[in-house]
């Protein structure tokens, strides 16, 4: 297995596959609001307990603070989580897209991108501890939410020139394509967060993660418009049901 290096854009670099096998988390079984003891619902367990005591779950339903009448807010919370990912969450920006992919109202998707800017923001500040990427391996356990997600998604993880994480975002839902996956969309956050490099992930939902033709091809494009930007792409990891594997990124 290979570690990542921050590489020149004049020399040439792969990235072998390496493949680790993860256990299937366990169901949850998330019921309604109103079902629950007084005790154990989200609000009255923070103040009593606080947030640590709090499931990823109940702490979306806290700033959801309700549902609608067609589903209930720890049912809306649990759907969420379910279709972005746990550390997907922390990357929404973009609230009308949120409420019409996940079919929410409006208001509430400005709750979640305000939550995930004041996160983003915070985690920025000096002393905040950084997490570093070295190599799949290390990108596979990061984005083990992505493992199991019944549709595909691509993300960016940008890193500094010490390997460590500025930015993560979801870039697009979807299969993925080299005429749909456009090269501004996924260097317009590294410009914009200071990021020397970019590692992409997508998740393949049959659990089958070797690259395909469409993977390999969007992989070279976005090289060459790395080169051209002077933002290396290190990686592009495929992941899927406790598996990963590297497709072959090589600087010519």
């Amino acid at each position: 297995m290979n570690t990542y290096s921050i590489p020149n854009l004049d020399r040439v670099m792969t990235i072998d596959a390496d493949v680790t096998a993860y256990p299937v988390g366990e169901r949850q079984y998330i019921y309604k609001l109103r079902d629950l003891p007084e005790a154990d619902k989200p609000r009255e367990k923070m103040i009593a307990h606080g947030p640590a005591a709090l499931s990823i779950v109940e702490l979306v339903a806290v700033i959801l603070n309700s549902g609608t009448v067609k589903e209930d807010v720890l049912s809306m919370a649990s759907r969420v989580i379910r279709e972005y990912g746990e550390k997907s969450f922390a990357s929404f920006d973009d609230p009308k897209k949120i409420a019409a992919e996940l079919d929410i109202p409006l208001v509430k998707a400005c709750q979640i991108v305000a939550s995930s800017e004041l996160g983003r923001r915070f985690y920025k500040k000096p002393g905040g501890r950084n997490i570093a990427i070295r190599n799949a391996k290390d990108v596979s356990a990061y984005v083990r939410d992505m493992h199991d997600l019944p549709k595909e998604y691509l993300r960016g993880i940008y890193l500094n020139n010490h390997h460590k994480i500025v930015h993560d975002e979801v870039l697009s839902m979807g299969t993925l394509d080299a005429n749909l996956i456009h090269p501004r969309e996924v260097f317009k956050p590294a410009i914009e967060y200071g990021a020397a490099a970019v590692i992409l992930v997508h998740n393949h939902p049959s659990g089958v993660v070797t690259p395909s033709a469409a993977d390999i091809d969007v992989t070279k494009q976005l090289i060459d418009a790395g080169k051209i930007m002077g933002i290396a792409l290190v990686d592009h990891v495929i992941v899927g049901k406790g598996k990963h594997q590297s497709v072959p990124v090589i600087y010519e």
